[in-house]
Parts: C-alpha cells; sequence; structure tokens
C-alpha cells in the first residue's frame, strides 16, 4: 500500500489567508494532490504574539526564519499599532473558495495568539467559549459544522478532547506526536482521535545543522523516508503558501517521484483502524521551536479503545 502524508495546512493571519492560501490551492491542483486547511476565524491578534520574546528560544526562532519578512510589517502591527481584523469576515470568499475547490476545511483557532499563549492553564469555560466561537464562525463561513480541529501551537488542556466530541468534531490533530492515537486525561481516553504533526516543519529545521531554505525539502523528505509513516506534515500558508513556495513544490515532487502519496487528514482518518492506543498528552519541548508543546507521551503499556 502506498505510504500516506497527510498535509495540514494551518492559516494563522488574515494575510496568510488572503495571500498565502490561493497560491496553495492552484499547487495541490496542479499536483492533483489533497490537503486539509484548518482556519483562524476570529481577530488577527499577531502582534500580540512579539510579547514571546522573552520566551526561551524564541528570538533565535525569529532570526532563523525571517519573521518580519514571511508576515509583514502590517501583520506584526495587528491588535498592538492597529487594529485587529476579523479573519473569517475579512475573507469567508477565499475560504469558501477552497472548500469548493474540494479540499477538507475545518478549524484552528478563534484567536491565534490568545489560544497558543494561555489555552494551557485555562478552565473549561475558558476553552469551551474559545472554541464556540469558532465554531460559530465557521458555520456562518460555510453554512455547516466543522468536523476536524487542530489546535494553534500545538496547545491544549484537559478539557479540549472532551469540548471536541461534546462539539462535534470527529477527530482532531492537536498533538505532536509518532501515529494515531486517543489522547488520555486523568486516566480516560477521549473519543475524537488524535493524528499527530509528526514531521518536523520547515522553521523548525531551517537554520539548523546546515538545513537553509535551498535543501530544506531534501532534508525533510529523507526524515520522511527513514521514519515509519503514515505521517502527518503541517505547514503554514504564511510561510509555504508564500515565501516558502517553492520548497514545498520541491518536496511534493521528492514525494511523489518516490511512491508516496500526500493526502487530507480525512484520508488518514478513515483508514484507521478500528481499535487505536491510548496515550497521555504531556507537554514537552521540540528542536527548533520555543516553549512546550502537547505531544503524545510514550508509556510502557499502551491501552486500548
Amino acid at each position: 500500500m502506498t505510504e500516506r502524508i497527510a498535509l495540514k495546512v494551518d492559516v494563522d493571519t488574515l494575510r496568510g489567508t488572503l495571500e498565502g492560501v490561493p497560491p496553495l490551492v492552484e499547487l495541490l491542483k496542479h499536483y492533483r494532490v489533497n490537503a486539509t486547511f484548518l482556519f483562524s476565524l476570529g481577530p488577527d491578534n499577531t502582534g500580540r504574539a512579539l510579547r514571546r520574546i522573552f520566551r526561551p528560544g524564541f528570538l533565535g526562532k525569529v532570526l532563523r526564519t525571517s519573521v518580519a519578512a514571511n508576515y509583514g510589517l502590517k501583520t506584526l502591527c495587528y491588535g498592538v499599532l492597529l487594529p485587529a481584523p476579523n479573519i473569517s469576515e475579512r475573507a469567508a470568499d477565499v475560504m469558501r473558495a477552497v472548500r469548493d475547490a474540494g479540499f477538507e476545511v475545518g478549524v484552528h483557532c478563534n484567536d491565534h495568539v490568545l489560544w497558543q499563549d494561555h489555552v494551557a492553564a485555562q478552565s473549561h469555560a475558558w476553552t469551551r467559549e474559545q472554541m464556540q466561537l469558532a465554531v460559530a464562525a465557521f458555520q456562518r463561513v460555510f453554512g455547516e459544522r466543522p468536523k476536524v480541529h487542530g489546535a494553534a501551537g500545538w496547545q491544549m488542556n484537559e478539557h479540549v478532547p472532551q469540548l471536541e466530541a461534546e462539539l462535534g468534531f470527529e477527530y482532531a490533530s492537536d498533538t505532536r506526536g509518532r501515529s494515531p492515537f486517543r489522547p488520555m486525561f486523568a486516566g480516560a481516553a477521549a473519543l475524537c482521535p488524535q493524528l499527530p504533526t509528526t514531521l518536523p516543519t520547515f522553521d523548525e529545521i531551517i537554520g539548523l545543522a546546515g538545513c537553509t531554505e535551498r535543501n530544506v525539502a531534501d532534508v525533510l523528505f529523507e526524515h520522511s523516508r527513514t521514519h515509519p509513516g503514515p505521517h502527518v506534515f503541517t505547514l503554514h500558508a504564511e510561510l509555504e503558501g508564500m515565501r516558502l513556495r517553492p520548497a514545498f513544490e520541491r518536496l511534493l515532487q521528492l514525494w511523489i517521484e518516490h511512491g508516496l502519496q500526500p493526502c487530507s487528514m480525512r484520508e488518514l482518518y478513515l483508514n484507521l483502524p478500528p481499535e487505536l492506543p491510548s496515550h497521555p498528552v504531556e507537554f514537552g519541548e521540540l528542536a527548533g521551536r520555543s516553549g512546550l508543546l502537547a505531544c503524545q507521551f510514550a508509556t510502557p503499556r499502551e491501552h486500548r479503545g
């Protein structure tokens, strides 16, 4: 069987939606491959993310990956020097065009910066409100309820899996890990399976160990070949849809030439085995990314459910 590599496109900003998404759609259509687009639907407060400058590792990532060039000065002022535009109100037509082109669409978040910086320590009520806001915005744009959730910045708390099931999500991709699983909190396995991001992202490996924008596709391809799949590869409309689009196209070519099949996350979900291992979710560090991320934790014994 051809090994699948699910493409998960995180869309974080208004600029990424308007300028990064359409070229990505055309690129994917050209190579006849599918993908899943997860949209940020509420206010674009990207400028507030600059408060992370004091977080260990964040400044190094900013310098390695040319954040200002990738996101643009105007976007970096949103929520600080400029009002935060509502993404789903300003870019609904672009979002619907993605769905109409045959791609799976889902929820990334309501407010990307608010979720990424605060959800880990928040209450059930706060988490529920943020997720309901995102679901409501999605319904206004698409006229239907979302089926897939992918948490911004791989950040979550113990309330998220329960709320995903309650809000009608069929599966989620909130974590980093090795293979599909059911997340466990307080010893109980969630209903929604997790399809974790299994491969490093471009911005995590550029600038490390001799990896550059010129060879990042080859580095990522070798990683996908030497680690067993199926895989989930997360890309960003603001990066692979814009400045890093040539590198992403090179990666697509390598995968296709070597018999790997890029696909949507739904294709992985529909081919899951009837029983999945259950693993706790714990927060850990990953090379090339600042802060702690929600990760599939390796346990000595796997609980089936």
